[in-house]
């Protein structure tokens, strides 16, 4: 392989290439909207005297004085409830592999993590709610959801979903407060690619053997007659499965990437293999297209010059794939396809909906409440449970507020992991930096073209997601440590 790499970078082409990538590069650093948006936030440290931090406090301290008042301390001390990782670790890795009520399952799983983070602060009066930028964009998001669901048409319907997804929200600051070392952080990236290969296989195997319900709605037949089975596995939906393997895929191949030997190398391969092939089977052009955008990010954040190799790639998978994989996947804006036309109808009814007032509040979460409201603005009377995009589908829920505060935790995001990939970091560090950035990029393209929240495992999931991609840009800072404290 070095031998290659000298051969390449001795040759013209190879020098050309690398001048090119190189004034490309000088260009972005010397950008000064670049350098805007890499620079830390003025008055980005948490302000003490702030009346929200003084209510916190106040009631912390009430809760840390009934904890003593009645000796919890002899009830808890050495309990398992005090090992705030392991118990955020599992709803996050038992979430995609659940199948009896798995959304109850996972919400009575991350209780447990809010109980366990509750007990940490309350036996231990000098121990800190641990900070990121992100962290206050997270809450206010929650709280216009809650007043979103609170203000909705139909509050019956409303509450079950609404309440649900306020606390997959803010599962992801327990999250971000349980991972206390650098361990814990890489022992969750490995269970998080294992049950992403286990859904994989178990989908795989799904199309093997034909398991599962199949959906008319889920292709057009007369368009797509080859294709006669689309990949679910355990999500339901084939697009919820890719959109999950979209987040998945840039950890694995970060795996790969980071390992150190040669057994490790092959294990994360077959992974990769694993997920790719299962991704496939989805035959869902939004994952596709999605995954594309996140490759080609994490080429370009791992060196610049790769990008060159996407044009390459390409014209190798048009001549290696299936036909009925390439006819699916320049389908893409065809709206001679049912389920392209299908989503353009309701994206515009949809919007003449928000037109009429309702882009302000929201008309609440929930499958009822959206269909009270969208029948009498959509087109061709088509019918659908929600707006098959996830912006729009967040300014129905919650208003414009809503959309507003998700903008800002995206822009805060990405600028935690721009400024953590500015600094030298070591090369695990770095992938990991990467293959976060690269995952949500990935989800949010999807994202345009479905609503990526509709199965309630795949929202709680990217919660977490942005919750280890803020571990991951200070990872160099965390201790070494151990799985338990």
């Amino acid at each position: 392989m070095q031998r290659v790499r000298t051969i390449w970078n001795a040759s013209l082409l190879g020098r050309v290439l690398a001048a090119v990538s190189l004034w490309f590069g000088r260009q972005w650093d010397n950008s000064r909207v670049i350098q805007a948006f890499l620079s830390p936030m003025a008055g980005a440290e948490r302000s003490r005297s702030s009346v929200f931090f003084r209510l916190w406090e106040g009631i912390r301290r009430f809760f840390c004085r009934v904890y003593e008042a009645l000796h919890l301390e002899k009830v808890f001390s050495g309990s398992i409830f005090l090992q705030t990782w392991l118990w955020c670790a599992l709803p996050v890795t038992l979430a995609p592999l659940l199948i009896y009520r798995p959304s109850i399952m996972v919400l009575l799983l991350s209780l447990v993590g809010f109980f366990s983070l509750a007990l940490q602060l309350q036996r231990s009066r000098d121990r800190e709610l641990v900070y990121s930028p992100i962290n206050r964009f997270v809450v206010l998001y929650a709280a216009v959801y809650l007043a979103g669901t609170l203000l909705s048409s139909d509050l019956r319907s409303s509450l079950q979903p609404g309440l649900l997804s306020v606390a997959f929200i803010l599962f992801s600051l327990v999250l971000y407060n349980a991972v206390a070392t650098r361990r814990q952080l890489d022992t969750l990236v490995v269970l998080l690619v294992l049950a992403a290969v286990c859904v994989s296989f178990y989908g795989i195997l799904q199309y093997l053997f034909g398991w599962g319900y199949q959906s008319a709605a889920w292709v057009d037949s007369d368009m797509f007659s080859s294709i006669r089975f689309r990949v679910a596995s355990t999500l339901d939906n084939p697009n919820m499965l890719g959109q999950y393997l979209v987040l998945m895929i840039p950890l694995a191949g970060a795996k790969l990437l980071s390992s150190r030997d040669a057994g490790r190398a092959v294990f994360y391969l077959c992974c990769c293999g694993v997920l790719c092939l299962c991704m496939v089977l989805t035959f869902s052009r939004g994952a596709w297209l999605g995954l594309l955008f996140a490759g080609v990010l994490f080429l370009l954040l791992l060196d610049a010059r790769l990008i060159f190799l996407v044009p390459v790639a390409l014209v190798v998978l048009y001549f290696a794939l299936p036909e009925s994989i390439i006819g699916r996947f320049s389908s893409i804006g065809d709206t001679s396809d049912a389920s392209t036309s299908y989503r353009v109808y309701i994206w515009m009814g949809v919007l003449a909906m928000l037109k009429d007032g309702y882009w302000l509040c929201g008309i609440g979460p929930g499958d009822t409440a959206f269909n009270q409201i969208y029948p009498a603005y959509s087109y061709n009377g088509i019918v659908a449970p929600h707006a098959h995009n996830l912006f729009l589908q967040i300014l129905c829920d919650a208003g414009i507020c809503a959309l507003l505060v998700f903008f800002i935790i995206l822009f805060q995001y990405f600028r935690t992991l721009g400024v953590a990939l500015r600094d030298r970091s070591d090369k695990t560090t770095r992938l990991y930096q990467i293959a976060f950035a690269s995952g949500v990029f990935g989800f949010l393209v999807q994202a345009m073209t479905d609503y990526s929240f509709y199965n309630y495992r795949v929202m709680f999931l990217f919660w977490a997601y942005l919750a280890l991609g803020c571990l991951a840009a200070r990872r160099n800072q965390l201790p070494e440590g151990g799985l338990l404290q």
